[in-house]
């Protein structure tokens, strides 16, 4: 499978709407890298770290805010 196919569909789970999902995971892939490479993480920490900064957004979008 394809990792950031597989990224789209995890956004979309996450209120990512379709047809963005595709865009989305390309950046949040690129960005969860250069903070892998500034914080001296991994790049699985980081993309967590922005995963769920993208739900909290998400969810305070639907609440209204």
């Amino acid at each position: 499978m394809d990792a950031l196919a597989d990224l789209a569909r995890v956004l979309e789970l996450l209120g990512c709407p379709p047809e963005k999902s595709g865009e989305m995971a390309a950046q949040l892939d690129k960005r969860a890298r250069q903070l892998a490479a500034q914080k001296q993480g991994t790049y699985d920490e980081s993309l967590q770290y922005l995963l769920g900064l993208m739900k909290q957004g998400w969810a305070a979008q639907a609440r209204g805010f």
